[in-house]
């Protein structure tokens, strides 16, 4: 017969029922406990002791388990590897449970204390600032389809910043990539839904559903002063509600009025083109190498977030960018200014996230401090910039955003201590002078201490025990310790002491002085506590009722400290403020590469600059020359040029007229995709079909070596047809890069077609490269060269020099790129035949006697030596 579960394993279950396939952390008194197949998961992503507690279906049960007061590191662990947490915590006391058992007539020593699920925690929904990256936005993302358009809604919960938009499906992927969601849910019926999306309910994706939470949670009977929302984002925004809510189990976090992105506001960036780019983090997956690592200047966090964001999404409105740039180049004017501003910066607080944690019910006395302090800096900020001249439009916008909290700011002053704790249990947040009944309990809890100090003063005395001590702990309360040697003395009945606990080496009495003291300590904390916590709960509120302007005050910060690291940046690198236009122009004076430039410098190494002209009438170039002669880093830098510039800074140039760019293409490098059944040269093809397919006149493109993981043949008829149909077809700036040497014939049809190429020498058997690009087809690609450059066994590169010559010979007489191959020696045959011929010439040159020679024998030998080498 099977045991029955206990009653503990009984509510373990069930909850674990409700947690679904999220890990489930119960509580059992200091520790969350894991078990089961929990329980080895998270032993071994933790690395922790797997154990075992009772039976369950005749079977030991697997255990494992985390201190409460350090699972903070343990659950960023878990998220970083994929996991999604469950916390059930204790929701009454064990007083209360027994209380409870006692109505429902249970026995109080069966009384199991109710657990609950008070939370889900998932990489989408974080908010503690253990757990979050302070440079990076944390963003969570739900996405449906509805009547065959793709809405999307994104907020980064931590700061309360929502976004609603709309796609068409094949732009979904982009969108995506664009917002750099750390979690995405979608609808479970959904068979197009990205793959790593969480399944949720279909109905949380009804478009009505979506409007009416929106409504509720900013109490408005419309939204129509938020924007205007298609059904699709609506829909969108429904499932992001209803999976906030189910995360917080009822409680939503700070969540700010929606903003509806409208489709074509910013630059359109692709998957492949983001990770080909190394935008915000390098193909290698982390942030060093990556374009915002070369370039961020910011002393925020908040900056730094608002910084990536900008990359992700430049702007594609000519008065938005130059409003931006019109900002940074204030700054970088008057660099005595953008020292004073980025002083008053650094020294702020995470405003935003304070604010955001202290919303959702997460925060702390010490987020109320930073909250305090951010909006005194932010007035500060204010003073310094108000009063100086010639300010830019967009300064002037973000100003009122910086002033206007007078009095919260004066409330919190006044509630709370200049450095508030981090945790809220222990009291001591609020200031003296506040609150005088606070002030008056904490004077009788202070005189209760003293006279228990002065009580064990007069004990040691009456006892002659210089080694008797009060002490306190969790379970006992307040007791009176002795040595074991001395504890006769305090036995005696007479003594007016009561035994509590006998240890190894001492023994714990109490006593009824002692006992009225404590009491007396526990009553005025109590009520101490109790007031504090009063007091907490009504600056929370006050804050939140001001959240819109605190957060406007937040974002109004980030934006200074961005413009400030742009500034900073390009004096740092004597970048330039580029021109922007409307017409589809690309003029860029001594371009740089901002990654490769600034990894260079490390090593005191110049990096080469190079010119790139694209116009009316020479919107492709066709780029050739050696590998390592540096195509890659002239197609990417001017990518990287385009896309700073449209994000509102600075450009590592000279001059800069960029003409403004809808959608960045790139299709640089060679990569797989086996998790999707994708070869090389199929990921290849597909993201140049996606360029084919949708890029357009106003677009800007590089192209690497299309063509180059197949055949000769069929490359280069790829190669050339592609580059055809980006002349005739999409019309748009275009750099190709190419080894195909054939192609450059395409100048002859191809009217906007210039021929370019990277310069390289050979000096002495040695490849020189230049890194410098000029005009005109390449000579050759001195792939020979290269390969000896890399380390190549000599005998393979004078094997390839062998089958070159063959193929160029064949190629000669007869047209043909493979003619003349089938009568090759095998590679150890006519590597042994040139060693012999070289033997030969020697013994050849060995015997001649060179001072003996006349000059008609001289001439006979140097024909004879001529024959011999052709043999």
């Amino acid at each position: 017969m099977t045991a029955q579960p206990t009653p503990m394993m009984q509510q373990y279950l069930g909850l674990k029922a409700e947690a679904g396939d999220c890990l489930l952390f119960y509580r059992m008194g200091d520790f969350f406990e894991l078990f089961f197949d929990d329980a080895r998961t998270a032993a071994q992503v933790l690395d922790i002791a797997l154990t075992a507690r009772g039976e369950h279906g005749g079977d030991p049960v697997p255990m494992c388990g985390v201190p409460v007061h350090a699972a903070e590191g343990y659950l960023a662990r878990l998220i970083k590897a994929g996991c999604r947490v469950a916390i059930a915590e204790q929701v009454e006391t064990p007083d209360e449970a027994r209380a409870r058992a006692k109505r429902e007539g249970t026995p109080s020593s069966k009384a199991l204390v109710r657990r609950d699920i008070v939370r889900f925690v998932t990489a989408g929904t974080l908010t503690e600032e253990a757990l979050l990256e302070p440079r990076r936005a944390n963003v969570l993302a739900a996405v449906c389809e509805l009547r065959g358009v793709c809405g999307v809604a994104s907020v980064d919960i931590s700061t309360g910043a929502m976004v609603l938009e709309e796609c068409a499906p094949e732009r979904l992927g982009a969108a995506l990539a664009r917002v750099g969601a750390s979690e995405c849910v979608a609808p479970e019926d959904w068979t197009e839904a990205p793959l790593e999306a969480v399944a949720r309910p279909r109905a949380d994706f009804a478009s009505e559903g979506g409007e009416a939470r929106l409504k509720s949670v900013h109490g408005v009977a419309t939204l129509d002063g938020f924007g205007q929302f298609s059904r699709a984002m609506l829909a969108a925004a429904g499932g992001l509600l209803a999976y906030l809510d189910h995360a917080g189990r009822g409680t939503l976090p700070l969540l700010l009025p929606p903003v509806a992105r409208a489709s074509g506001e910013h630059m359109a960036m692709d998957e492949a083109t983001r990770a080909s780019l190394e935008i915000l983090a390098s193909q290698q997956g982390g942030r060093a190498g990556s374009l915002i690592a070369a370039i961020d200047r910011c002393v925020t966090g908040a900056g730094a977030r608002l910084l990536a964001e900008d990359l992700a999404a430049p702007l594609v409105d000519r008065a938005s960018i130059e409003a931006r740039l019109s900002l940074v180049g204030w700054l970088h004017r008057d660099p005595l200014l953008r020292a004073d501003l980025r002083s008053l910066l650094r020294a702020l607080p995470d405003l935003g996230r304070a604010l955001g944690r202290l919303v959702a019910g997460r925060g702390s006395p010490r987020d109320l401090g930073q909250v305090r302090d951010g909006l005194i800096e932010a007035r500060r900020v204010h003073d310094v910039l108000k009063g100086k001249a010639d300010r830019p439009a967009l300064l002037d916008g973000l100003l009122p955003a910086l002033t206007g909290h007078a009095e919260l700011t004066d409330l919190l002053g006044r509630a709370l201590v200049p450095a508030p704790p981090t945790e809220r249990q222990n009291g001591g947040f609020i200031a003296a002078g506040y609150d005088h009944a606070l002030d008056e309990l904490r004077e009788v809890s202070g005189n209760a201490r003293r006279a228990i100090a002065a009580m064990e003063a007069r004990y040691r005395d009456e006892t002659g025990t210089p080694a008797l001590k009060i002490r306190h702990n969790g379970v006992l309360g307040y007791f009176i310790e002795v040595p074991s040697k001395h504890a006769d003395k305090l036995m005696a009945p007479e003594s007016g002491f009561t035994h509590r606990q006998t240890m190894a080496n001492v023994v714990r009495f109490n006593s009824l002085t002692l006992h009225e003291e404590a009491s007396r300590i526990a009553e005025a904390g109590g009520h101490a506590q109790a007031a504090e916590d009063a007091h907490f709960e009504d600056l929370v509120e006050r804050v939140a009722q001001r959240r819109e302007a605190v957060a406007a005050t937040a974002a109004a910060l980030a934006r200074l400290d961005v413009a400030a690291g742009q500034a900073e940046r390009a004096s740092e690198g004597e970048w330039c403020q580029p021109e922007i236009v409307d017409e589809p122009a690309l003029a860029i004076e001594a371009g740089r590469h901002p990654v490769v430039e600034a990894a260079l410098s490390k090593g005191g190494e110049r990096f080469v600059a190079n010119d790139c002209a694209l116009g009316e009438h020479d919107r492709l170039w066709l780029v050739g020359g050696p590998n390592m002669g540096g195509k890659s880093t002239f197609l990417r830098q001017n990518a990287l040029i385009v896309l700073l510039a449209q994000a509102g800074g600075f450009v590592p140039a000279k001059a800069a007229r960029i003409g403004l760019v809808d959608q960045l293409f790139s299709r640089v490098g060679a990569s797989d995709n086996l998790a999707r059944g994708r070869s090389t040269f199929m990921v290849e093809m597909v993201e140049t079909a996606a360029i084919l397919q949708q890029a357009g006149p106003r677009s800007f493109v590089i192209l690497d070596e299309v063509g180059r993981g197949t055949s000769t043949y069929d490359g280069l008829a790829l190669a050339w047809a592609v580059a055809e149909a980006i002349h005739e077809t999409n019309r748009c700036r275009c750099l190709f890069a190419t080894h195909y040497h054939e192609m450059a014939r395409l100048a002859e049809s191809c009217e906007a077609l210039s021929l370019h190429h990277v310069r390289a020498r050979e000096w002495k058997g040695d490849l020189v490269l230049l890194h410098e690009v000029a005009e005109g087809a390449a000579d050759r690609s001195y792939g020979l060269a290269v390969a000896k450059l890399a380390g190549v066994p000599e005998a393979v590169v004078k094997r390839a020099r062998s089958v070159l010559d063959k193929l160029e010979k064949g190629r000669a007489e007869t047209g043909g790129l493979a003619a003349g191959l089938g009568d090759l020696p095998l590679f150890a045959a006519a590597f042994q035949a040139e060693e012999e011929q070289c033997d030969t010439l020697r013994d050849l040159l060995a015997e001649v006697d060179v001072d003996a020679l006349s000059p008609r024998e001289a001439l006979e030998m140097l024909y004879r030596l001529k024959r011999e080498a052709a043999d």
